[in-house]
């Protein structure tokens, strides 16, 4: 979603007044109804920053990279908030959980603010990590250089907004033959990757083995963990990793991508995948 703005553009010492469009950025607030003896409760979870569309999508993603729940059945029913009294802006969604669900409030008894270019402030360490994603992604196949060369194209002709404002990020799903399956774009890259797991979740898709995710950004941990709890094996990113992701994609199996621009690529974890003759000669063993 964008909207057109005047603006003054300034090039040397010419100057002129012209039409331009921007990514369009709003607060979101994910409420989750869990029941309690009998009766739904409310829970305020998140509020982040994002780009209007596919909000489902996000507080589905949302809850599920954060373990709060581990399959679509969990959910109940999601909606824009219809509230007495509240604005109708759709800023705020509602999701009800199935009554069968347990929902411990102690875990998010900290009142969580989402930035959109930062993710959750203080993000739970490693440990918080192995905690809520127990199965480690699969995903047997190899991949050629050449095949991941394209995928920073792709996805670019895919990012319908990014081609227009310049002002969003995107996460993009390739199957194994290097075909994009589903892309997600927002002003949050945390937010992207969100949408995109909350799709799959929603149809069924997950865990998303044999899959690669490009994110157009830098490979951050809470990226890199998003990605270990859908199941993807694969994590690209055109900027760097950090210390922290990279550890977390080695204690996963993932292959960690950086600087995928072009033919040009470094591997920080899970270099097995990558299908090289000079790697397979020993290069680095």
């Amino acid at each position: 979603m964008s909207a057109r703005l005047r603006i003054l553009e300034v090039d040397g010492e010419r100057a002129r007044y012209r039409q331009d469009e921007v990514a369009i950025e709003e607060p979101l607030e994910i409420r989750l109804f869990a029941w309690r003896d009998g009766a739904p409760v409310r829970h305020r979870i998140a509020v982040t920053m994002r780009t209007p569309g596919n909000d489902f999508e996000l507080a589905a993603g949302f809850l599920f990279t954060e373990g709060i729940i581990n399959e679509a059945p969990a959910i109940e029913r999601i909606s824009y908030c219809t509230d007495p009294g509240e604005p109708q802006r759709q800023n705020i969604v509602n999701v009800e959980l199935s009554p069968h669900v347990a929902f411990d409030p102690e875990r998010l008894s900290r009142h969580v603010y989402m930035n959109s270019s930062c993710g959750i402030c203080g993000k739970a360490s490693l440990e918080s990590v192995r905690a809520v994603c127990q199965r480690k992604p699969i995903g047997n196949m190899r991949l050629a250089p050449e095949l991941l060369a394209v995928l920073p194209e792709e996805q670019r002709r895919a990012q319908r907004i990014f081609s227009r404002t310049g002002g969003l990020h995107a996460s993009a799903l390739f199957d194994a033959d290097g075909r994009l399956q589903l892309l997600r774009e927002d002003v949050g890259r945390h937010n992207a990757m969100d949408k995109l797991i909350g799709s799959l979740l929603l149809n069924n898709r997950l865990p998303a083995s044999d899959t690669i995710v490009l994110v157009s950004g830098r490979a951050s941990f809470e990226l890199v963990q998003k990605a270990a709890m859908a199941g993807v094996p694969v994590l690209a990113a055109v900027g760097a990793p950090s210390s922290l992701a990279i550890e977390l994609a080695r204690e996963f199996g993932m292959t960690l991508i950086g600087f995928l621009r072009g033919a040009r690529f470094n591997v920080y974890a899970g270099a097995e995948r990558i299908l090289r003759s000079a790697h397979d000669e020993g290069l680095g063993s």
